[in-house]
Parts: structure tokens; C-alpha cells; sequence
């Protein structure tokens, strides 16, 4: 797909602390006709600067004619949203036990989220479509376990929707949101539901936005490539521990499923995914 712009304009508006602009064709060459899922999550969900950056971001991608997907999560808004209403919350590794007066807060707080970043991507002159349980849901799923209550895993992804935006340069914002058979809505771990779509798509790449750096050795130094198989090694010598093993568990996944290859990325710098699709050295750890 090309895009209807010149460099010229995204000139004007390439942040100073990106990869050098002269740099990318042969980048946007590499990525046009494939599709790149990014899951927006973690703690930069909540810091305003680091959302106008990654608006402004999504928005370049646009204007250079990429594919791109966006999924995001929502926990720490989610969070915050049932301290308010007195709601105590209970997880079962990792995943927050949902009842139905849970799951109607965490609903309204995705949807919510969901219609922020869309009208702040078309505020900058980008074509992005709300895809949620209210509107367009591309998510069929199945409950997790009883014992979790409304959490579900993806079962079933509707591309067909996924690819009429993308052909037209409209950019999907999907929440981590679907339905059941029975029409009720799950919440789905965001990792989860980026990873489902981006098997479903075969997507080129799949960037996991987080407040880490990455995947760090034993000497907590950033690693930039590793392949499935250390990684697994990495596990079960008590590198990696705790929150990350679910995280990677997605990235395994999806690289065994048709994804050429997956980020975990440093979501809280500057710019950052400017920096992991138009440049070798990236922003965080490819596994492959």
C-alpha cells in the first residue's frame, strides 16, 4: 500500500530523537505489504506524554501507508476505576477474577479508553475505527476457567473486518474485549488478544509495548535478539521469572504460529516504536 503523502510533509513532522528520516525508505519498503500489530499496555497507559508520543507515532505509520493494528490494554486504568467504586480485586496468575458488576466497570473503561485513542489519532489526521464489544467486536470467545469468572481467550478472529480497514488506511483500535456464544461480553488479557490477532493475521511483527526494556540476561543487560528456543532455556534457568513468563508465553506462541517475529519493547521512551521498525538496532528484544 502507498501512501498518498510525501516525505516531504512527515519531514515536518519527524520527532528529533527518531531514526534519521532519510534512513527509512528502505524500512517502509520491508513492512508495505504486511501488517504490524502493536499492543499499547502497562504502566504507560496512564502517562499523558508518553500517549501523545505514541499518538504521534501510529499517526507517521499511517501517513507512510503501513498496515498497522493497534491493540490496548487497560489494567492500570481498569485499576484504578474499581479503587474508586470500593471494589476489592482478586488474580489467579495474572488474570483478574471477574464478576458481573466487574465486568460491566471493565467494559465501560476499555470502550472508553478504546473512543480515546481513536478521536486522538483522527484529531491528527489519521483514518482509526473503534473495534469493540459496542461497536464492530472481531473477537469470539471462549470462558477461561469458571473459577475466573468473565475472562475469556480468543477463539475465533474476524479478519475479514480487520483487512476492508486496513486496505482503505484505516487504522483498527481493537480492546481486548469479546463476546461468548451467549452474546455476554469476556474481558481477554491484552498480550492475549494482540496475539491472536496478530497469528490470525500472519503479521510481520508483533510489538509489545511495556514499562520494561526488554529481555535481560543474567547480568540484567538488554538483550536485542534471541530465538524461541533460548528463551525457553532462559525460563527454566530462573532468568526469566514471574510477570514476564506470561508475556513471553504470547511471544512463543504467536512466533510458532506464523509471526515472523515478536518485540518486547520499552514503551516509556521516546518515540520508541520509530526507533524499532526504522532501524537494525530497535528498541527492545526480537524473538524469533
Amino acid at each position: 500500500m502507498s501512501s498518498n503523502i510525501s516525505l516531504e510533509e512527515i519531514k515536518k513532522n519527524w520527532p528529533s530523537s527518531a531514526p534519521d528520516i532519510e534512513n527509512i525508505s528502505k524500512y517502509v519498503e520491508k513492512y508495505k505489504d504486511e501488517t504490524i500489530v502493536i499492543k499499547y499496555g502497562g504502566n504507560v497507559l496512564i502517562d499523558r506524554n508518553i500517549f501523545d508520543n505514541f499518538i504521534k507515532d501510529i499517526g507517521i505509520l499511517n501517513k507512510l501507508g503501513l498496515s498497522i493494528i493497534v491493540v490496548h490494554g487497560g489494567g492500570p486504568r481498569i485499576k484504578r476505576e474499581l479503587e474508586k467504586s470500593n471494589i476489592p480485586t482478586r488474580f489467579i496468575k495474572g488474570l483478574r477474577v471477574t464478576d458481573e458488576k466487574i465486568i460491566n466497570i471493565v467494559e465501560k473503561v476499555l470502550v472508553d479508553f478504546n473512543n480515546d485513542i481513536v478521536n486522538s489519532l483522527n484529531e491528527k489526521g489519521s483514518k482509526a475505527v473503534s473495534i469493540n464489544t459496542k461497536t464492530k467486536n472481531i473477537i469470539n470467545v471462549k470462558p477461561e476457567n469458571k473459577e475466573l469468572g468473565f475472562v475469556g481467550i480468543p477463539e475465533k478472529i474476524n479478519t475479514d473486518i480487520i483487512h476492508e480497514l486496513i486496505k482503505n488506511n484505516q487504522i483498527p483500535v481493537v480492546a481486548p474485549l469479546g463476546l461468548g456464544d451467549d452474546e455476554q461480553t469476556y474481558n481477554i488479557n491484552g498480550d492475549t488478544a494482540a496475539g491472536a490477532i496478530a497469528k490470525s493475521l500472519k503479521s510481520r511483527r508483533l510489538l509489545l509495548m511495556t514499562n520494561v526494556e526488554g529481555v535481560l540476561n543474567k547480568e540484567k543487560k538488554l538483550i536485542s535478539e534471541i530465538t524461541s528456543s533460548k528463551i525457553l532455556e532462559m525460563i527454566k534457568d530462573g532468568t526469566i521469572t514471574g510477570g514476564m513468563i506470561p508475556k513471553i508465553n504470547t511471544c512463543l506462541d504467536s512466533v510458532n504460529n506464523g509471526v515472523r517475529g515478536v518485540v518486547i519493547m520499552d514503551g516509556r521512551k521516546q518515540h520508541s516504536i520509530l526507533s524499532e521498525i526504522f532501524s537494525d538496532a530497535g528498541a527492545g528484544t526480537l524473538i524469533r
